[in-house]
């Protein structure tokens, strides 16, 4: 299971815990146990973002995929799920 992450200067569902930026998730449904540890790998994920930026810049622009992709999120259902067209990624 893939969550699609991305910046938002509106209503975040998460918070950066060292630089505050706000992300909105999009991704499959899943239970609360599932969404739980998401949300520790997405954490997780933020903080690698700060080891070369301390900033809201240290964040990918167009979003990031957690786990991590080597592929494109044309591929990935968590853009789908979220209903964001894949050319708006």
């Amino acid at each position: 299971m893939q969550v699609l992450c991305r910046s938002t200067n509106g209503n975040a569902e998460c918070n950066c815990c060292v630089c505050g930026q706000g992300f909105v998730m999009f991704w499959e449904r899943q239970s609360r146990t599932q969404r739980a540890e998401a949300q520790r790998e997405i954490q997780e994920a933020l903080r690698r973002h700060h080891r070369d930026h301390s900033g809201a810049q240290a964040h990918p622009k167009a979003g990031f995929l957690v786990p991590e992709s080597s592929g494109i999120f044309a591929f990935s259902g968590a853009p789908m799920m979220g209903g964001v067209p894949v050319w708006d990624l």
